[in-house]
């Protein structure tokens, strides 16, 4: 004969209910809980999404953006062109000054650098560079045009000796000078034509048997030229009438 069921009593009931409940609050609490914990990084990986750029990020980003001031400037700006004054001052320097004659007095010998001349103090043949103006002893020398004293020296055979720089890269070279020399003039001293450097002086040892004179000579792009092919005609026109002994 097959068993009849059990009756569940009213008391197991309860007891199976208990349980029941415990485990759905159980499983309640453990959903509230794995609710919170997926809340909490959430936020915290809000957080850390929302945190300022570190300084490395910053410097990229400065060095990516572009300030205001490196934008480029209009194309309406006028073209940057070069001073009119430099090359205004090349002209200058390139052009040869107006030249006066150093000294008054006699033309007594020409400028020769081919033709040997003789010479009454070395009674000897021998070129000469630049040209002779006979004067009086201590006649007052002037520079013969503006310019820069690049030179005062004491040479053995010319005396004592002083050069003149000009523009267009021209020399200017007084020798048998006397030794006393104007206050003022000294190596790198701007000068003005007419100005006085010195005095004729009987320093040229190699001259030395000649009348009281001026030794003057002129040198362009370092090359020794003839003074006379740069005086003016009035100047020119002078030495000729003084200077018989000088044709």
């Amino acid at each position: 004969m097959s068993e009849k069921p059990k009756k569940t009593s009213l008391k197991e009931k309860l007891k199976n209910t208990k349980v029941n409940r415990a485990t759905v609050l159980t499983a309640v609490v453990l959903i509230a809980a794995l609710a919170v914990i997926v809340s909490v990084t959430v936020a915290n990986n809000r957080k850390k999404n929302n945190t300022p750029d570190t300084p490395d990020s910053t410097a990229q980003k400065v060095t990516t953006t572009a300030p205001e001031e490196s934008i480029a400037p209009s194309t309406d700006a006028p073209a940057t062109q070069a001073p009119e004054s430099t090359t205004g001052s090349a002209q200058v320097e390139d052009k040869l000054p107006s030249f006066i004659l150093p000294v008054s007095g006699v033309l007594s010998a020409k400028h020769d650098p081919s033709l040997q001349v003789y010479s009454t103090t070395m009674n000897d043949y021998r070129v000469h560079l630049g040209v002779d103006i006979v004067t009086e002893a201590n006649a007052p020398v002037y520079a013969a045009a503006d310019g820069t004293v690049s030179k005062i020296w004491e040479d053995t055979l010319m005396g004592y000796c002083v050069a003149i720089k000009h523009s267009g890269d021209c020399y200017t070279i007084y020798k048998n000078l006397s030794e006393t020399i104007p206050q003022g003039i000294s190596e790198g001293s701007r000068v003005r034509a007419g100005q006085l450097i010195g005095s004729v002086g009987e320093s040229a040892m190699i001259e030395v048997a000649e009348e009281p004179h001026l030794h003057f000579e002129m040198t362009v792009a370092d090359l020794s030229v003839d003074p006379l092919e740069y005086f003016d005609d009035k100047s020119l026109e002078s030495l000729k009438i003084d200077a018989s002994h000088g044709e």
